[in-house]
C-alpha cells in the first residue's frame, strides 16, 4: 500500500520514504489525499518491543507546510494509544521535530547513526 503513495513516487521521495520507515509499519496507514487518488501525506507505526509504537510519517514535497503531517501523525498516534501502545517518534529534521512537538511529543534524547563499510 505505501509503495504506491504519492510521497513515495519520485526518486528523491524514495530516499525519504526509506528514512520515514513507512515500508516497515505494522499499523493501518493513515493518509490525506488530494481529492483524487494521489496521497499527499501518510503515517503509521511499527509495533516495537515492550509495546512501543514507532511513528513513521511522510509528506509529499509539494504538499509540505499545510499541516498534513500533523493530521496523519495525530491519527496514527491516537490509534497507537487506543491500542495500549506507547508512541515514540525519532524526529530528526527540524520540520518533523516541530510537528512532533505540536502533537505533544517531548525530546528525550539523541541518536547517532553510523554506517560501517
Amino acid at each position: 500500500m505505501t509503495r504506491r503513495c504519492g510521497p513515495c513516487r519520485r526518486r528523491r521521495g524514495r530516499r525519504t520514504r526509506g528514512k520515514s520507515g513507512l515500508e516497515e509499519i505494522t499499523s493501518p496507514v493513515f493518509v490525506v489525499r488530494d481529492g483524487g487518488a494521489r496521497v499527499l501525506a501518510a503515517a503509521g507505526y511499527a509495533h516495537w518491543l515492550r509495546d512501543t509504537a514507532h511513528l513513521c510519517v511522510l509528506t509529499a514535497p509539494d504538499a509540505r507546510g499545510r499541516g498534513l503531517a500533523r493530521q496523519v501523525a495525530s491519527e496514527a498516534t491516537a490509534h497507537a494509544l487506543a491500542a495500549g501502545l506507547l508512541p515514540q517518534w525519532r524526529a530528526r529534521p527540524a520540520a518533523s521535530r516541530r510537528v512532533a512537538a505540536a502533537l505533544g511529543y517531548r525530546e528525550l534524547g539523541a541518536q547517532l547513526s553510523v554506517r560501517l563499510r
